[in-house]
């Protein structure tokens, strides 16, 4: 149970770094020098890979029938289809799609995992190699000129979007390969912290030696966009390292009575990431377009600020919610709908 309790948790703490990010990218704001934009900073990228990563654990621990998988990927492609009508950074029809490309792997070898991890981030570097990664997009308003036709959704879903297959699916099955180790033991979650530690600090470093280079410099970034395999090889190192260190100390704080109502509350939230998503952007953004704090209106730390209390309101909500329902909104939904059972 300790286990789950610090995925759930880990994934709470994903989804805050993921509000921090789409909040201060909708509010357009500036990074700046103060806390709250170094701390932002630093998630972006990160905070999406971990969620990816921890999708991937939930899927190896679940082991879903195919089916089952296929179901739920459907959901998630209609959900993030409707979401990307308002948000053009949307990450639920990606995931429909690192779903899919899950099931052929699902039942596979630890190493057949792992091939396809180097696969999908070799392909995605020998396409942005080979093709033109700048195409279909408007980087002054961050909008994609023809995400609504086939061949553009096409391009933007496998090469050149927020969060494309190739070789984004490679977090998935990065998750679901970390999934499979004896997460519980101490031992295994303290090498995750300092492997994963390790090479993320190599693959920074290795990063500020090669973004010079002429040729290639500009995909040995471990900036997200594009995600060049130095981005990728930190991005899951990272999540390993984090997701290490929240199940290290998971047991530690839930046996602290004070801390342990504050964590009851962010792993009920761990469980609700779907509902929290999609309300983060529905009612979240909504509320910040309605009061008009949009547009450049907000100095970096307010919307720092703003940002950790929607999360805490969020917190709150599920922890109320929890009381009467045993699963969030439009976590019920995706039950009902795919499984047939409430």
């Amino acid at each position: 149970m300790s286990r789950l309790h610090g995925a759930d948790l880990a994934r709470y703490l994903a989804f805050v770094g993921m509000v921090l990010v789409n909040f201060r990218l909708a509010a357009e704001v500036s990074g700046g020098s103060d806390v709250g934009s170094l701390i932002t900073d630093s998630l972006e990228g990160r905070a999406a890979a971990l969620f990816v990563v921890l999708a991937g654990v939930g899927a190896s621990l679940g082991k879903p029938a195919w089916h089952l998988t296929l179901r739920r990927a459907i959901f998630l492609f209609v959900v993030g289809m409707l979401n990307m009508l308002i948000f053009d950074a949307d990450i639920l029809h990606f995931y429909a799609l690192y779903f899919v490309v899950s099931m052929a792997l699902m039942r596979r070898s630890d190493n057949s995992l792992l091939l396809g991890i180097a696969g999908f981030i070799l392909a995605g570097f020998v396409a942005q190699l080979v093709l033109d990664f700048d195409r279909g997009w408007n980087w002054t308003t961050l909008s994609y000129a023809d995400f609504w036709t086939i061949e553009g959704f096409l391009r933007h879903s496998l090469f050149n979007g927020w969060h494309p297959v190739f070789p984004w699916a490679a977090f998935l099955l990065w998750g679901m390969w970390l999934g499979r180790l004896s997460l519980g033991r101490w031992t295994v979650q303290t090498g995750m912290v300092l492997g994963g530690a390790l090479v993320a600090v190599v693959a920074q470093k290795a990063s500020g030696t090669l973004i010079s280079d002429p040729e290639i410099g500009a995909l040995m970034s471990t900036e997200p966009v594009p995600a060049g395999p130095l981005y990728m090889l930190a991005g899951g190192a990272t999540a390993a390292a984090v997701l290490g260190a929240v199940l290290l100390i998971t047991p530690v704080l839930l046996a602290l009575p004070l801390i342990r109502r504050l964590c009851d509350a962010m792993i009920v939230a761990g469980r609700q990431t779907l509902t929290h998503y999609v309300a983060h952007i529905l009612i979240g953004m909504g509320t910040l377009e309605a009061l008009g704090w949009l547009h450049g209106s907000l100095h970096p730390m307010q919307i720092f600020w703003i940002s950790i209390a929607y999360c805490a309101f969020a917190a709150l909500f599920s922890w109320l919610w929890s009381h009467k329902f045993r699963r969030g909104p439009l976590e019920a939904t995706m039950r009902l709908i795919t499984e047939g059972k409430t």
